[in-house]
């Protein structure tokens, strides 16, 4: 039984993969269809690390900023949500702190795009605080996600300046 949830668990991972492919392929219309249908088969109850990762690369594809606003923020409550759900050192729970980084910082460009600079600044800390963790080793992700780690550094550096010149 145990193999039979991790096969599906894979196979969704999988799904998702293949809508990101598209997606950063410039078909945005198509992995937005495939997220939805797959958003709407895993349900509000479905797996958090599925519901996170999913609504982290919907948000991606909207070309609304305010629909991209309302995914990243379903995929930051799915990450806080899948914080109380595994026990401290989970794989999947360390997967989510390592994205902490990145949603904070999509919800700090969202708030910019949508004009809304001190809701910015909030998320453009919190990524600077969850990415600080994680290089002090918090969540036990330290090495693991180095490339990650500084891409997303310099992401927050770069968004950073942006802002200061605003």
């Amino acid at each position: 039984m145990v193999e039979q949830q991790e096969a599906s668990e894979d196979a969704v991972m999988t799904r998702i993969g293949q809508a990101v492919m598209l997606l950063h392929g410039g078909d945005r219309e198509e992995a937005r269809n495939r997220f939805g249908l797959l958003w709407s088969e895993l349900g509000a109850d479905g797996d958090a690390l599925h519901r996170c990762t999913l609504a982290h690369y919907m948000a991606d594809a909207q070309d609304d900023p305010g629909d991209e606003l309302a995914w990243d923020l379903r995929a930051l409550t799915a990450a806080e949500g899948l914080s109380g759900d595994r026990p401290d050192g989970h794989r999947d729970s360390l997967a989510v702190q390592a994205l902490y980084p990145s949603l904070h910082l999509n919800l700090a460009a969202d708030y910019l795009k949508l004009q809304r600079p001190d809701a910015a600044r909030i998320h453009l800390r919190q990524a600077r605080d969850a990415a600080d963790r994680l290089k002090d080793g918090g969540g036990g992700a330290q090495g693991a996600y180095s490339g990650y780690d500084g891409g997303v550094r310099a992401a927050i550096e770069r968004l950073e300046l942006r802002m200061r010149g605003t």
